[in-house]
């Protein structure tokens, strides 16, 4: 199996400069945040580098990320200085003792073993308040793909693995549906040669 939070730490600059640029999420992350409160607590899974996170902040809300990448977490506090930054891994126990009004995992999933996704998906969701919000962004399979796989890379100038898993949007409504929540909006946006699947939900 790839070491994908070694992975991480390698490709962290490189791959902070490339995806910051990336526009593909904001119409969804709009719609998430217009269904909470103003300043509403938001925890922000596999964070990244931070843009994301420094969005839903500049916005007034009130933002906790997590990643399992400590050279992630290392440029989103430097990106987001007034948001909080931990490094957590979402297999294991994430040791808050509060819970949110959203929680937003972008990117997350799609590095899940379909087999692992249901137990994740509960680890996370049980950090989510009665009422709360769920956003979740994950790659949409193309006809004839394979559904896992582990994709050598060189994108940097530099080789690298990294592990994905692709879904449908029909599969991940249920994923959800089965977790607990409701569904209330999904859409696809494409991104180059990606379609993301987003599809928020309430606990």
């Amino acid at each position: 199996m790839v070491d994908l939070k070694s992975t991480y730490n390698k490709i962290a600059k490189d791959w902070a400069k490339d995806h910051s640029k990336d526009t593909w999420w904001i119409d969804g992350t709009d719609k998430f945040l217009s269904l909470l409160e103003p300043k509403a607590s938001i925890l922000d899974v596999g964070c990244g580098s931070g843009y994301k996170s420094k969005y839903m902040d500049e916005k007034g809300f009130n933002i906790t990320g997590i990643d399992f990448s400590k050279e992630m977490i290392r440029l989103a506090k430097k990106k987001a200085p007034s948001a909080k930054f931990f490094t957590r891994d979402i297999n294991k126990p994430l040791r808050f003792g509060n819970s949110f009004d959203g929680i937003f995992a972008h990117a997350v999933l799609l590095h899940i073993p379909k087999k692992e996704v249901t137990a994740v998906l509960k680890n996370i969701i049980g950090l989510l308040k009665t009422g709360g919000f769920f956003n979740v962004a994950v790659k949409e399979i193309w006809p004839d793909q394979k559904e896992e796989e582990i994709l050598k890379e060189n994108d940097y100038g530099y080789d690298y693995e990294r592990y994905f898993t692709y879904f449908t949007s029909d599969e991940l409504k249920k994923y959800i549906r089965d977790a607990g929540l409701e569904v209330v909006a999904a859409d696809i946006k494409t991104s180059g040669k990606t379609n993301w699947i987003q599809i928020i939900a309430r606990k």
